[in-house]
């Protein structure tokens, strides 16, 4: 990620020295993105990320997507209870899995920082919400409990499941290029943070191919 960011950063620089007008009028993009997402585990993120250009040089953008995995140790740690008291009043072998997916929709602004005619870097901040998903299964012999817990003498609780809506902000850097007039490439870096309990952390690295319109 370091070098990636590095690479980023010296092409933001160099490129200054080669302003140019973009080579089309374009008002807006809209692109695919496919990244790497780590924080508190390795995941998968994908979305959409589009535009729309108020100056030359400033885009107003949305993002919007889902982290596959987001974890917390806490998760894990919490899970291992209810599994070890459930392996107390019965013979079954017991086993559990965690997952918190996150969806997201952000809005902020991207500024361009002068550039060459295909290679546009770029810094952005963006806010907005994110909704958190805490996805805990139990199972007894291969046979899924999650639903029937209270068999068992267990209640999750909302450490373990349900759903919650937290404020998420962030931001990010990175490099479009145009490919042709019309479509183009962007390799980037994201940060987010949600507000949740305990905060959550998210570091996005990858690229879209998208359409400039």
């Amino acid at each position: 990620m370091k070098l990636m960011v590095a690479s980023l950063v010296g092409m933001m620089a160099l490129s200054g020295a080669a302003y140019a007008q973009p080579a089309s009028d374009s008002t807006g993009f809209i692109e695919g993105v496919a990244q790497s997402a780590f924080g508190n585990v390795t995941s998968q993120s994908f979305g959409v990320e589009g535009g729309i250009s108020i100056t030359p040089a400033i885009d107003i953008v949305v993002d919007l997507g889902m982290v596959r995995d987001s974890s917390p140790k806490s998760l894990g740690t919490n899970a291992q209870l209810v599994a070890s008291g459930i392996g107390n009043v019965q013979s079954g072998a017991v086993s559990y899995s965690v997952k918190q997916p996150i969806g997201f929709g952000m809005v902020g602004v991207r500024y361009t920082i002068p550039r060459s005619d295909k290679l546009h870097p770029y810094v952005e901040v963006t806010g907005g919400m994110a909704r958190i998903k805490r996805d805990v299964r139990f199972t007894i012999g291969g046979t899924d409990v999650t639903d029937t817990l209270s068999k068992y003498g267990a209640t999750l609780g909302t450490d373990l499941a349900g759903t919650e809506s937290k404020a998420v902000f962030g931001g990010g850097v990175g490099v479009v290029y145009n490919i042709t007039p019309s479509f183009i490439f962007d390799a980037g870096y994201r940060f987010n943070r949600v507000a949740s309990d305990p905060g959550t952390t998210v570091n996005r690295v990858g690229a879209g191919v998208g359409y400039r319109f």
